[in-house]
């Protein structure tokens, strides 16, 4: 184990000089605090258990942990750039660790004495990699839902999909169809809010899975438009949302005047489309700033609850009607297949 007097040598400090940067009792110059810093992490020195270190002339950091594999990078930058914000208002930096981290780059970067605790994207192995980070002592939030036994920060996707049936049917609509991207996860939290809300307000809900390509939105589209019933949309997968829009288009069909449509997304692709779409959006910004707050809180030692989640946010634009006419339906919920597994 790295000691104080060893951290002292390679900083060309005295020993007391390391404990007043650690304890903040005395003031210490911020290029010497800086080089007693660098020291600490080029030989892996380790607080003892329950310390902390006051830092003076430096903000503290939060490590956000991007998951493995394939993100998808708007929602993602949206995010970053929010903790950066949030963490900014916090007197806080941002370091952002790289896919592809395991345990023992965890161990590397928590071994940083700069930083504060960590927030870890969900995603392949992100339950494990917030058990290596307890391990090591640090305090870490994970973005996303995991086992109950993980602090998680997440949108609200249940609430998402009730907000769109309740806007819908207040508006006197009692068929709507809800098309979800074509995988699991979140599209069936949304449509689960959405199920429930159907039954709940007497809705006929059709669901059907979509992906971005012309010939599934087509498809879907066409099934949909077999129950008659249907006088609204409900889309919750932004990457086809044009495409739908042309999709209904192509079969003559108005919006709103033939058939309201209210997507689930953020405000730029809905604000692109002829007319404007209303929208449900679950802000990535939003999630930032609660995900950074609570870390802070847990920092400073809080037990806020296991889950928090973040609210959605209904916008009203151009795409929303009084509803054609059409046979009254029965307060069921319809999934059409193929079905999400």
């Amino acid at each position: 184990m790295v000691t104080i007097a060893e951290v002292a040598r390679h900083a060309g400090v005295a020993p007391s000089t390391v404990f007043y940067v650690l304890t903040g009792k005395r003031p210490i110059s911020s290029e010497t605090t800086t080089r007693v810093h660098d020291s600490m992490i080029e030989l892996g020195y380790r607080l003892p258990a329950g310390a902390r270190t006051v830092r003076r002339d430096r903000a503290d950091v939060v490590a956000l942990v991007l998951p493995p594999g394939e993100v998808h990078l708007p929602p993602v930058t949206r995010l970053v750039g929010s903790v950066a914000v949030a963490a900014r208002g916090h007197r806080m930096d941002v370091l952002l660790v790289t896919p592809g981290r395991d345990a023992a780059g965890l161990r590397r970067a928590a071994s940083s004495t700069r930083v504060n605790g960590f927030l870890v994207l969900e995603g392949e192995g992100a339950g494990e990699r917030v058990r290596v980070l307890r391990e090591l002592g640090r305090s870490s939030v994970l973005i996303g839902r995991s086992e109950k036994d993980l602090m998680c920060v997440d949108l609200d996707f249940e609430a998402a999909g009730a907000r769109c049936v309740d806007h819908l049917a207040d508006l006197g609509h009692r068929g709507i169809g809800f098309l979800g991207a074509s995988r699991a996860g979140v599209t069936q939290r949304t449509f689960a809010g959405f199920g429930t809300a159907a039954m709940r307000r007497g809705v006929v809900g059709t669901a059907l899975p979509v992906a971005a390509d012309p010939g599934s939105v087509a498809s879907a589209v066409g099934v949909l438009r077999a129950y008659p019933e249907m006088t609204a949309l409900v889309v919750h997968n932004e990457v086809p949302l044009g495409r739908v829009i042309d999709c209904l288009r192509a079969r003559h069909l108005r919006v709103p005047q033939d058939i309201a449509v209210v997507a689930v997304c953020p405000d730029e692709p809905v604000e692109r489309t002829a007319p404007p779409l209303t929208s449900v959006e679950l802000s990535a910004e939003d999630l930032g700033s609660r995900a950074v707050d609570l870390l802070v809180a847990v920092t400073g030692g809080a037990r806020p609850p296991a889950l928090t989640l973040v609210p959605p946010r209904l916008v009203r634009r151009a795409s929303c009607s009084l509803p054609v006419p059409r046979p009254a339906g029965r307060g069921k919920v319809h999934s059409g297949p193929p079905q999400w597994n």
